[in-house]
């Protein structure tokens, strides 16, 4: 009795074993399950991505040789539209001199006939040689001859598929988060990771996750192969979490340890580095800098209006807007402009508060701090202004034209003015003419409403054309363009 007791206990401490094998395995195979769900989200993404470069390379392909096409077809219009011009000049020459032999055969002077009959003879057959061989002839085709080869891009993209990837490293271990250099600047974030000192496995590339400044889902901001990374256009007075991982072809690392930085909120100048690790702590980042500048954005101080109040609506709300940005406190944000994203030929001064240029030719120069959300103003003042140039004010996406006059291109929107009188301009367009125009001396308001999604400027405090610029989405710098003759 006892003997079968001692092995069935025996055969159940086995089978106990074999069941908490099973446990631990239905837990891998769970989290198998949901790594898989993660991989085929990045998977598809990497996808998406890669098919929208190739669509992007072939449009641009395609305006490439629509070009040539454009310019084949002009040539072919110029050609022939000249050869219509020739041939109606010779016609028209042809016809009167035809018309004139008719006139000389009716006359019945003999002796009148016989003076110039020789000489007329003589420029009939002349003027029927130069209707030669050729002239009657089409000088240019009708047909393009311009066959477009796309077999080739066809059987690639057929073939098109998936290479497997072989399995020949683990993955990359977790990038370590570099507080010190980690920090917040106006509504910019920078951060900055490394791998383990110990790590030897090769790393491709990194992916940089935010949250939503509320606690909400994170989202991707970067993935490349850096390890430093500012983000623009971030919400004032808000709290981030941020994180990252590392990716090579066997697949992606586990999440780097949570950061939560906060953006500014106010002037009080502060910098300070947290310890590590910082676990989903509610702990501040600051490096702000606060200075009185010739750019400076300026608070809407009580009973002070920044534009006459007129008699439009949407000028009414403008003050409205501008009063309520003061009476909600809202915080003053310094920034300067910045020399990294600036043209060559952009002459800096004063910790770059203030530029001019080197050039008699339009450059721009951006500020430092991106603006995708809320309500913003600051002005510029006029420090020089010499033999009437044209300088522009306004915003611009970070890839704008450096070389030429703001508002040239589609990525920004300005007023420029000389000194009687401005326009807008975005994408090369010019609109709402506007008499009153600058001198030394002079200031220049900017008002960024993106909650309205408008753009709105002033000269010396008075709003100068109507609104400028509507329907106004995504992440935009504050810009000028000058030339030499000026310096803000």
């Amino acid at each position: 009795f006892f003997s079968l007791q001692s092995q069935l206990s025996q055969a159940l401490n086995g089978l106990s074993d074999r069941a908490k094998e099973a446990k631990e395995f239905l837990v891998q195979l769970r989290n198998m399950v949901q790594q898989i769900q993660e991989n085929s989200v990045e998977f598809e993404a990497c996808l998406v991505a890669q098919c929208d470069a190739l669509i992007d390379a072939l449009n641009r392909r395609k305006a490439q040789l629509l070009s040539r096409v454009n310019k084949e077809h002009e040539h072919k219009l110029k050609v022939v539209r000249d050869q219509i011009s020739h041939c109606t000049v010779k016609l028209r020459q042809t016809t009167g001199l035809m018309e004139y032999c008719l006139e000389v055969i009716k006359e019945n002077d003999p002796s009148g006939f016989l003076q110039i009959s020789d000489a007329l003879i003589r420029r009939v057959h002349l003027t029927e040689d130069q209707w030669g061989k050729g002239t009657l002839t089409p000088r240019m085709t009708t047909d393009f001859d311009l066959n477009l080869d796309n077999a080739p891009l066809l059987q690639s993209i057929h073939q098109l598929d998936f290479v497997q990837m072989k399995v020949s490293s683990p993955v990359p271990a977790p990038p370590i988060l570099q507080l010190e250099e980690c920090c917040t600047h106006n509504n910019s974030a920078t951060l900055s990771w490394k791998q383990p000192p110990l790590s030897t496995v090769q790393v491709e590339g990194y992916i940089l996750e935010l949250d939503d400044g509320n606690g909400g889902q994170f989202r991707e901001v970067y993935v490349g192969k850096e390890t430093m990374c500012t983000v623009d256009g971030l919400h004032f007075n808000s709290t981030y979490s941020a994180r990252v991982k590392a990716f090579n072809k066997t697949g992606v690392s586990p999440y780097s340890k949570t950061l939560v930085l906060q953006t500014s909120e106010d002037t009080q100048s502060e910098e300070q580095t947290l310890p590590f690790p910082v676990p989903l702590e509610r702990s501040q980042l600051r490096r702000m800098s606060p200075f009185s500048s010739t750019l400076n954005l300026q608070p809407s101080f009580p009973g002070r209006s920044y534009f006459e109040l007129r008699s439009s609506a949407h000028q009414l709300s403008l003050h409205s807007s501008l009063q309520s940005l003061n009476s909600a406190g809202e915080p003053i944000a310094w920034f300067s402009f910045d020399p990294a994203s600036a043209h060559a030929d952009i002459i800096f001064s004063n910790d770059n508060l203030t530029v001019t240029c080197n050039s008699y030719d339009d450059r721009v120069v951006l500020g430092k701090t991106g603006f995708s959300k809320g309500l913003h103003y600051w002005e510029l003042s006029i420090d020089r202004y010499d033999n009437h140039p044209d300088p522009a004010f306004g915003v611009a996406r970070i890839d704008v034209l450096k070389d030429a006059m703001l508002g040239k291109d589609d990525k920004a929107w300005a007023m420029y003015v000389d000194n009687n009188r401005s326009w807008f301009m975005h994408n090369n367009s010019h609109t709402n003419r506007t008499e009153g125009g600058i001198t030394k001396g002079a200031t220049v308001g900017v008002l960024l409403d993106l909650t309205r999604r408008t753009l709105t400027f002033s000269i010396n405090e008075d709003q100068q054309g109507p609104v400028a610029f509507e329907n106004l989405e995504g992440l935009f710098f504050p810009a000028v363009s000058l030339n030499r003759n000026v310096q803000v």
